[in-house]
This record gives C-alpha cells, structure tokens and sequence, in this order.
C-alpha cells in the first residue's frame, strides 16, 4: 500500500491548516473535512489513502468516524490527532479501528513517521494475507488425476487430522511442498502460519540462526534480537524442505525441540515454548543416510511418525498432461493471453518425455514455452527439453540430441564451459538448485553464488 492522498478531518480551522500545510510539506495530496459526518462523505468521494482526523468535534467525533469507516470502507486506515490525549482515549481509539494515535501538538516530522509505520503495516498486512491466501488456494486444487497422487492426497487429509510430525519422500520437484500444505490445510492449525525453511540454501550458522532466532550480539552482523523461523511458525505449521542436508549438530538441536518444545536463541539462555507442528521433506533416503552415519538415528524415527511418499511425474503420467494445460492457461494469463494451449502433437511430445526433474520440469517447459511462444497453440518446436542425467538426452520417438566432444570443449574457457554445464544441469532438474548441485557433485551454496555472480556480471538473466 502507497499513501498519496490524506484526508484531514478538524473543526479547529487554526489546527486544520496546520496539519493541512504540514501534510501538504510531506510531498502529500491533501482533501478536508469540518466533521466526522463531513469526514466519512469525504472518504467515500475523493478515496484517500490514510485519514487524519481529530477525536473530539461537534457532531459526528472522531471515534464515531473511525468506527464508520471500519464498518463501511475497511482497509482504510485512520490516525486519530488530539489535544485531549489520555491512554483511556487511546486505547478506545484503537479498539475502534484507529491505526495510530498522536497528540497535538505534531510537527511534520512525527506525522511523516506515524505514515510511514502506518504505511509499513498495511503492506506487510496485505502480502501477508496475499501469501495466506496462495497457500490455501494451492492447497485445494492439487491437480491429480493419477491413482497415486489421489491415494497420496488422501493420506495427507488423513494425516492432517492428527499432531504427529510428518516426513514427506520422493524426488526433487514431484511436488512434496504442496502436500504439506494440504496437510496444514486441512489440519486444525489451518488458521495459523504456515512458515518454510529450506535446510540445504543455507550454511550450518544461517540455518541455525534461521530456525531459532538470535539475540543482539550473537555474532557478527547480529545487530539487533531476531525470531527464529520456531517463533514464527508458533501455532501452526514448519516445513523444514530437505530435511537430510542439515549438520548433525543441528540434528541434534532439532530433535530436541521436537520432543521438549523448547529451544534457545542462538546466544541467549532463556528457553522459549513452542506449539509447532513440523513437517520435513527430503529427496534422499534417511534410512541409507542413518546405516552410513550421516543421520541420527533417533532424529529419523522422531521424523519417521507419519511418512508419505510422493511418486515421480513418469510414474504418474496420467497427471501430465492436466499440469502442462494449467501451467499453460497460468502463464497464459500472466503474459496477456488467455487462451493459451497445447496441440495435440506438443501434448504426444510431452507424454514421450520422461521428466527426470519432474512436475518442476515441466512447469519450467510450459513456462518458457508460453514466454517464446509463435501462436496461440502451443506446438512441438515451442517445448525445449533439458538436458536428461547424462550428455546425450533421448525422446522416445524423437530426434537424439548429439554427445558432447571432446573437440567441441577444446580451446574454450574453462569457465564458459563450467556455466553451460551448470545451466544445462540446472534446465534438467527444473531450476531446481540443490538437485543440480546434487548431480554435479557440488554444494547448494555454491551453485547459488556462482548464479548470484554470473547475474552481476551479466552472464545469465
């Protein structure tokens, strides 16, 4: 939310002029009203963005203003100015819908601070309940039309009706993510936050800081106290996204909180109480990564409470070809077209593939496809496949894409060569970072800075 318009509501014509100049010298559009009953006529004619009223006026007061507006024009947020500041007035304010509270006399300084906290709130507001909203409408219109992924949907609404925690397997971008946030969904916990952590982005220090918030001073850079993502997510959901890249130090912190609920900030010592149920979900095989040491044992089977595996794309192909015509129709949308589809002979294309990077692949290929796209109808020359797990990639029935030579990587920077094989890698996987990392027998972290560096010098968009 931008303010650009404030509406000024005073029967004092000396205070009015005052707050209207001292407005006007904040760079602000300024409309006046002489009343609350004159205020809320003027709210609903000129659509200010923020109205600036004061508390006590003949007639229609402030509060009567504020609480009309809250009923009849929500979203538009009030500041309630006054020479009569008590904290009973305030708090009566508040409870009526005031966003702020100030006495006067103000001087522009302190009404430019109110609008910008005024202006800070709302937006977080806003794409807080944007963010919400994304989550439960996922949730409830997964497409699948495969037996497997209707069997898997149903386990998650079963599962969500209970408090254990949850540990969601299967391949990078077969869609676990969405089947843990039909698990919040449909769970009790609807109503709270639905926080995620990607465990492999981060370094072991920034995760830990990440999941359990740090106190001022903690380590270098800590300025100030911060919630960790537990905090956060109290009353509701964590995700915890690849869950079997943590450290075991972190194991060990993890599997305390998940049986005390309870943890410490890093670098503090008060303990702190959390109602969150976590849900984790990993590409790997725990219980191969328990049998070589990599992972804790009692960490597994406190996961391990309610498994569900998630089936690869080429195992579930039935649900191909519905997630290619809503990715399609989608992206269609977003780039201007609304009736963007596919042809019957892209559709027999996209059934040959066999999706090593799964629904993430394939929402990649449409995506580009809608983006470089020659009609209406999607065609075969439109769908760029990436490169499948070695450096020949095969579709059935289609043309073979030619090895790489030696000769062809003779004479060429070192660099140039370790980009195209990194981006190739990433196009196979469907951008997805830590599987190409995975592949090419590097770190997450370090694939993300070499992007990062690559995107400052202009080398990928």
């Amino acid at each position: 939310m931008s303010i650009h318009k404030i509406l000024v509501v005073d029967d004092d014509n000396l205070s009015r002029q005052f707050l209207v100049e001292a407005v006007k010298s904040l760079g602000y559009q300024v409309c006046i009203a002489r009343d609350g009953a004159e205020g809320f006529e003027q709210a609903r004619r000129e659509a200010p963005d923020l109205v600036l009223t004061d508390l006590r006026m003949p007639g229609a007061d402030g509060q009567q203003l504020v609480e009309r507006i809250a009923a009849e024009i929500p979203g538009l947020p009030c500041v309630v100015i006054t020479a009569h500041g008590t904290v009973e007035n305030a708090v009566r304010a508040m409870k009526s819908g005031a966003a702020d509270f100030l006495m006067k006399p103000c001087t522009a300084d302190t009404l430019s601070l109110v609008f910008q906290r005024v202006q800070r709130a709302r937006r977080l507001e806003r794409e807080n309940q944007y963010l919400r909203s994304e989550v439960i409408g996922d949730a409830n219109n997964v497409i699948a039309e495969s037996a497997q992924m209707q069997e898997t949907l149903r386990s998650a609404r079963r599962i969500a009706k209970s408090k254990g925690t949850v540990l969601i397997t299967g391949e990078s971008g077969v869609g676990k993510e969405r089947v843990a946030q039909v698990i919040h969904a449909e769970s009790t916990r609807a109503a709270g936050p639905f926080i995620r952590v990607n465990c492999a982005a981060l370094s072991e220090t920034l995760l830990e800081s990440e999941l359990f918030g740090h106190e001022r001073g903690a380590f270098t850079g800590a300025h100030k106290q911060r919630e960790g993502r537990f905090e956060l997510a109290d009353g509701g959901t964590l995700l915890l996204d690849e869950i079997g890249e943590i450290s075991p130090n972190l194991q060990a912190k993890l599997l305390r909180v998940l049986e005390e609920e309870e943890f410490e900030r890093v670098g503090g010592t008060t303990t702190i109480k959390v109602d969150v149920r976590v849900v984790a979900t990993t590409n790997r095989d725990l219980a191969a990564e328990v049998k070589a040491g990599r992972f804790r044992e009692d960490l597994y089977y406190r996961l391990h409470v309610l498994p569900i595996h998630v089936a690869t794309l080429r195992e579930r192909s039935k649900d191909i070809l519905p997630l290619a015509r809503f990715f399609a129709s989608t992206y269609g949308r977003q780039h201007g077209a609304d009736n963007v589809t596919l042809s019957t002979a892209a559709e027999q294309r996209l059934m040959q593939w066999s999706w090593p990077g799964n629904v993430r692949e394939l929402e990649n290929v449409i995506q580009r496809a809608v983006v470089l796209r020659h009609g209406a109808t999607l065609e075969p020359a439109d769908l760029q496949f990436g490169a499948a797990s070695g450096p020949v990639g095969v579709l059935p029935g289609g043309p073979q894409t030619a090895p790489v030579s030696a000769a062809s990587l003779a004479n060429r920077p070192l660099a140039e060569i370790e980009r195209e094989a990194i981006l190739e890698t990433l196009a196979s996987t469907g951008g997805n970072k830590t599987e190409a990392a995975r592949r090419m027998g590097v770190s997450a972290r370090t694939l993300s800075n070499k992007m990062k560096l690559w995107r400052q010098l202009g080398l990928v968009a």
